[in-house]
């Protein structure tokens, strides 16, 4: 799963241009996303897993630098956590409780609550915004626990100008600069913003 990069954009705005980030197309179509907690740490067995069986899944993935043998830099992009991916809902509940428990290794998919048994459902739209938010060629980004995420405080907006319009999400501030946070199960992530181009969001965000 690494894929070597020699350089990597330190400008958000270098990688963006005058466009958004997001497109104007909206997600290709409304099917939710379920977050998956995953209990190996053999990464590539899980996704061939799902492969075989024909399920779309999306992994956040980051830049990484490490050091070669022979003292050299090298960008590897890896995943942002090792036991977390997002499935996107194309099959039936019961498919996809048979998935589950036919897996030959140990998966669970965050629920609702603790207490009852419905799967997490991320709504389609959210889980686009997030995924363009995860862009690996995005510098200015950064990524968080769900329990960090929570610990924000933030007011919820939407993006009206610049590279993140059309993103939404809370306007939380980290050293003294604004960041849109994106929050999803299992994990969070922020892009810094101006607080300007931002404008509170007209319904809570969902």
């Amino acid at each position: 799963m690494n894929i070597d990069q020699a350089e990597t954009s330190h400008d958000l705005h270098s990688v963006l241009g005058t466009k958004p980030l997001l497109s104007t197309e909206s997600a290709a179509d409304d099917c939710p996303w379920y977050a998956v907690r995953l209990f190996s740490t053999k990464l590539t067995l899980v996704t061939e897993y799902l492969e075989q069986l024909g399920l779309q899944y999306f992994i956040p993935m980051q830049f990484v630098d490490t050091e070669t043998q022979d003292h050299h830099l090298r960008h590897q992009l890896r995943p942002v956590v090792r036991n977390l991916l997002f499935l996107k809902k194309t099959i039936s509940v019961p498919e996809v409780k048979k998935m589950v428990s036919e897996a030959p290794f140990k998966i669970s998919i965050y629920r609702k609550d603790r207490v009852g048994f419905d799967y997490y459902e991320i709504p389609a739209k959210q889980m686009f915004e997030f995924q363009s938010m995860c862009n690996p060629e995005i510098a200015m980004r950064e990524f968080l626990s769900e329990e960090q995420a929570k610990l924000k405080v933030g007011t919820s907006v939407y993006v009206k100008y610049g590279p993140l319009r059309g993103l939404s999400g809370r306007l939380v501030r980290s050293n003294k600069k604004y960041f849109l946070l994106k929050e999803i199960p299992g994990m969070g992530v922020m892009l810094k913003v101006a607080r300007w181009c931002c404008k509170p969001a007209e319904v809570p965000e969902t």
